[in-house]
């Protein structure tokens, strides 16, 4: 069964729209996990947008499966990642201005910077992975500077309506998913992930973990937080049978 990881910052989003205590991320990751979450993921911003510093210590102590911590990759974050010790530490580009993240990151330009970060992390035991587009020069950057994984960014297919060029971007992803793979590297994938379009993304054999956030807590708006969660896991589990 592929893993689905749930990102539960929009909770916080909302937290901070009025600056007071409710809603609690943390009883949003809790729940998650009751549904059958396999891990939890939060994106501490350089702007703290939504996650604040508390809420890192707070999840990182009160949940019971992985934590994965997405920050850009700064001097700031990488202190607080060691401070903290989640499971996992995903390097995301960050831009002030962007209402969320547009893209991959550039792993190809800052090989030296991103491979003594990944060092940093591996000497802390905590596991090192990036969120890259569907590139294959990406990937081979990836691999040089040691990451455990790749993230493979899936908000391009997740905006395209055409079928022609969905099934082309299908294919990007899923190349770049086996060039990876084939690379030793453990292949993940996310943004923009609902309950239709994920199907596509799981049945590519090689992907093995997703981290999914804005949608499954829009619908927890409707339903609440375990439904949402247990209505993806069914779908990821319908898209891992399209599996040839």
């Amino acid at each position: 069964m592929i893993r689905l990881f749930v990102n539960v910052d929009h909770v916080a989003t909302i937290r901070e729209a009025r600056k007071t205590i409710e809603p609690s991320p943390l009883k949003a990751a809790l729940l998650a996990e009751k549904a059958g979450a396999q891990g939890i993921t939060i994106h501490l911003r350089e702007d703290r947008r939504h996650i604040q510093d508390d809420d890192l210590r707070i999840i990182r102590e009160g949940i019971s499966t992985p934590l994965n911590l997405e920050m850009a990759p700064t001097e700031e974050m990488v202190k607080l990642a060691l401070e903290i010790q989640p499971y996992q530490v995903s390097l995301v580009p960050e831009k002030r201005q962007e209402i969320t993240t547009e893209g991959g990151l550039d792993v190809c330009s800052q090989e030296e910077t991103l491979s003594g970060i990944g060092k940093r992390m591996h000497d802390a035991g905590i596991l090192f992975s990036l969120f890259i587009d569907p590139d294959a020069k990406q990937v081979d950057s990836s691999k040089r500077v040691m990451a455990d994984s790749i993230e493979i960014n899936t908000g391009k297919y997740t905006e395209l309506v055409s079928v022609k060029k969905i099934k082309a971007e299908l294919e990007r992803i899923h190349k770049s998913a086996e060039r990876a793979a084939e690379k030793g590297l453990k292949v993940f994938a996310g943004h923009g992930l609902n309950y239709e379009n994920v199907k596509d993304i799981v049945a590519i054999p090689e992907i093995e973990e997703l981290n999914i956030g804005h949608f499954i807590v829009g619908q927890a708006v409707y339903g609440g937080m375990e439904n949402a969660v247990m209505k993806m896991i069914r779908s990821i589990k319908e898209g891992r049978g399209k599996q040839s």
